[in-house]
């Protein structure tokens, strides 16, 4: 069976190291790099309920997207069972359960998150449209209206609702950026895109998407990001035949959404 610190280097020819943000957290956190995997677990965050389903699976390892810790929103100072970061950590910990994070050099990736994203809203022959290589761009074979195109993004991802804003413009040339990639929509507008995909958007740029001349999207983080767990799958499951590999059943869409007169 491989190690975990074999699987760490295979996932690093996924989404080389070489594209970590600076500020970013990526590879083995967690565990023992010589422990045998068996059994391992994908998802896009490990939360408290993800790793009890992992440790009642049998698994020795989970794959996930977010970081478990040290990066800009997870500063682990403390590892205490009466915290809520800790007691997640020292759960892992005494099960025997490591932890590998793919995170920003799985949204630069060829073929990680933001080409999956693009794949999956029909964007032909994406390309890179930001200095950091974050987002793809690329043309619709056909163009949509704007309220067709929601309707297909949201049940092409399996939204629990989408948040938008109408530019008075068709959809055809189109900027998808995976999780939180506000920051890039007007390198979207340099581009000559028409629609931003994207999640976790202000108030200020709904407001002034119209003036912009851009129509923007949101998503969601988790459904614009989720995805790329089954590339993960797909990758790992071909690389080591005899290891099992299995998504979290479990780990969902956080966001609910109400909407007067439903």
């Amino acid at each position: 069976m491989p190690t975990v610190r074999k699987i760490e280097a295979s996932l690093f020819e996924l989404a080389p190291r070489e594209g970590t943000m600076d500020w970013d957290n990526v590879g083995h956190l967690l565990g023992n790099p010589d422990q045998e995997v068996e059994r391992c677990m994908v998802a896009l965050d490990i939360t408290h309920a993800v790793a009890e389903e992992a440790i009642a699976a049998g698994c020795q390892l989970i794959i996930s997207h977010h970081p478990i810790m040290n990066c800009k929103w997870f500063q682990v100072q403390t590892v205490r069972d009466d915290t809520f970061q800790g007691s997640l950590l020292t759960r892992l910990l005494r099960a025997n359960v490591s932890a590998i994070c793919m995170h920003t050099n799985l949204d630069i990736a060829q073929g990680g998150v933001n080409d999956v994203l693009a794949r999956i809203l029909g964007i032909q022959h994406p390309e890179g449209f930001t200095n950091e290589g974050v987002g793809r761009c690329g043309w619709r074979a056909e163009p949509m209206t704007l309220p067709e195109f929601v309707r297909f993004v949201s049940k092409a991802l399996d939204c629990n609702g989408v948040r938008y804003a109408d530019a008075g413009k068709p959809v055809y040339r189109v900027a998808v950026g995976g999780g939180a990639c506000g920051e890039f929509e007007d390198a979207a507008i340099a581009a000559g895109c028409d629609t931003f995909v994207t999640s976790d958007l202000s108030y200020h740029q709904f407001v002034d998407a119209k003036v912009k001349g851009i129509n923007l999207i949101d998503a969601g983080h988790f459904p614009t990001e989720n995805p790329v767990c089954e590339t993960m799958i797909a990758f790992l499951t071909k690389r080591f035949p005899n290891m099992q590999v299995q998504k979290s059943a479990f780990h969902k869409e956080a966001i609910q959404y109400y909407v007067e007169g439903e």
